[in-house]
């Protein structure tokens, strides 16, 4: 990988030649700095201190309580994938280093370290379960940034159904308050293995795994 530098940013450029806002800065963090669009805050700094407070393991965010510092141009879509200044981050370490320092507080999200806390958006929830594994009577999901979740009473799933479309649009803890909407194919094979049961004195048609059943469609509804 090439690095191109000016005093202004940063950039790395992959094999074709493409800028990748995936960086890599003179700390390693990943991040080129444009100056006129940062925050007092920068990426470049929340990613540096990411890395250092993530040496032992997932950082606890849920401890610090450090003053907010305004919003960063952050942006997770809807399909999982994390934008910076508008372009996607191209390197996979650096989106799990952001993630591992996101925490949810009501119904916003922020990146937060032990001296700031930055504001970020997300579409809908922030990871997406990609694939999942039976193990035994259990299901372990894997999101697109690396994280495994075992459903079950810490990891509960949970279905939403559209009002409009009727379409449902399953979910599933993996932590701190931070869910992962299971993808489509996942899905798919989850309904291929799903089952009836007593749920609230009706039949539902759902999934169990960690002892519990997670109900996702009332029977009688099922087409």
């Amino acid at each position: 990988m090439v690095f191109a530098m000016s005093a202004q940013n940063i950039v790395t450029h992959g094999p074709g030649g493409t800028a990748d806002t995936g960086t890599v800065t003179g700390t390693d963090t990943g991040v080129s700095r444009t100056p006129a669009t940062m925050t007092s805050t920068s990426a470049e700094g929340i990613a540096a201190a990411a890395k250092a407070a993530g040496k032992k393991g997932l950082p606890p965010v849920h401890l610090w309580n450090p003053p907010f510092c305004g919003d960063l141009d952050i942006h997770i879509k809807r399909d999982g994938t994390w934008f910076y200044l508008g372009t996607p981050i191209g390197r996979p370490e650096l989106v799990r280093l952001f993630s591992g320092v996101l925490r949810r507080d009501g119904e916003n999200y922020f990146l937060v370290t032990p001296v700031e806390k930055v504001g970020i958006k997300v579409d809908d929830v922030p990871f997406v379960a990609v694939d999942f594994d039976q193990d035994g009577e259990d299901l372990v999901f894997t999101t697109n940034i690396g994280d495994s979740a075992r459903a079950g009473t810490e990891h509960p799933i949970r279905v939403e159904i559209d009002a409009a479309t009727g379409e449902p649009t399953p979910y599933v803890h993996i932590r701190a308050d931070l869910e992962a909407r299971i993808d489509r194919k996942s899905f798919y094979r989850l309904v291929d293995i799903g089952e009836h049961a007593p749920h609230d004195g009706d039949s539902w048609f759902g999934l169990r795994s960690g002892g519990r059943f997670f109900p996702i469609i009332a029977s009688a509804d099922l087409i």
